[in-house]
């Protein structure tokens, strides 16, 4: 990957030190900025204090032309906007040329949830007793148990699993920006935890081939007791999808959204939704209120008598 100018290095150790941004955020950061970096560099021969308001108006136009989808334009010129923005107020560049740039509009991207129905029929097929299916159960279990993200549960230890307080237990969960948060589990997830760290399970993998892989406190282990990265973890889930006909309608974000819109269907309050997600803004969690205003909607249309009249009767 190309050298980045010594303000784009500064602004992305500024959103890891002060701003706590993640590693994943930081890459994704670094890679937007190395493609503009380099578009200044290759098509403009420009740095980045000379940029004007037309050289931003034609990377848009040079992305676009590339393919880019307007919300990975949308997205781009965000890390672009947090360069120049940092460039401008702390490294003495002398304007701003992103004030007046409009990102393409995103388009509203609703979730897609899956029914209840389809999450029962999932998890139900991972029913076998040896070591992988009992973790692939789990899995899937806490994942829509705690509406976590795929990066919060491919990082969770043995001990972020709190002990049991009746009917629930609890997990440390450390989101995005290192902020951590509690967010409690059922039975069904509780019962699968402890059939994958039991002795059939988690330890049967440890017995076979012990601490030899930098396992540690990792919850989340291979066959072959290597930690599981978020990439083996999503080709599980998504090969458990392919096996009962869901095929790409499930992946781990997928049980995140599914998890938010039972929630609200049932009845949940919308800041406890929030607060479970570990959304920093309200705003983020309504989009789910989207998803159960249109279930309502059309519950209503089936079930109420006089829904669809067209005129009045007697």
């Amino acid at each position: 990957m190309a050298d980045l100018s010594l303000d784009a290095e500064e602004f992305l150790g500024y959103l890891a030190i002060e701003k706590g941004r993640s590693v994943n955020t930081l890459l994704s950061y670094r890679k937007d900025i190395t493609l503009y970096e380099r578009f200044l560099r290759d098509n403009l021969k420009k740095d980045l204090k000379e940029v004007s308001v037309g050289d931003l108006e034609s990377f848009t136009e040079f992305l676009l032309a590339l393919g880019y989808a307007r919300s990975s334009v949308a997205r781009i010129l965000s890390a672009v906007k947090g360069l120049h923005r940092f460039a401008h107020f702390e490294r003495g560049a002398p304007l701003d040329p992103t004030l007046d740039i409009m990102s393409p509009r995103r388009p509203a991207l609703l979730p897609k949830p899956i029914s209840k129905e389809e999450v029962d029929i999932l998890i139900s097929s991972v029913s076998g007793p040896d070591p992988i299916s009992l973790r692939d159960r789990a899995i899937l279990e806490v994942l829509y148990g705690g509406g976590l993200r795929i990066s919060e549960l491919t990082e969770l230890l043995i001990s972020d699993v709190n002990e049991q307080d009746g009917d629930i237990a609890l997990l440390s969960v450390t989101g995005k920006g290192q902020k951590e948060r509690i967010v409690p589990i059922g039975k069904q997830a509780i019962a699968a935890l402890s059939d994958w760290t039991g002795e059939a399970g988690r330890q049967f993998i440890l017995r076979k081939y012990g601490f030899k892989n930098g396992v540690g406190e990792r919850l989340w282990i291979s066959s072959k007791a290597k930690p599981m990265s978020r990439q083996t973890i999503w080709r599980a889930i998504h090969a458990r999808s392919e096996a009962v006909g869901l095929g790409d309608k499930v992946t781990p974000h997928t049980l995140r959204h599914s998890f938010a819109s039972h929630m609200l269907d049932n009845g949940a309050d919308i800041r406890v939704v929030q607060e479970l997600l570990g959304h920093a803004s309200l705003m983020t969690t309504q989009i789910y209120t989207y998803v159960s205003n249109a279930k309502l909607k059309s519950v209503y249309l089936k079930s109420h008598p006089r829904a669809q009249l067209s005129r009045y009767s007697d």
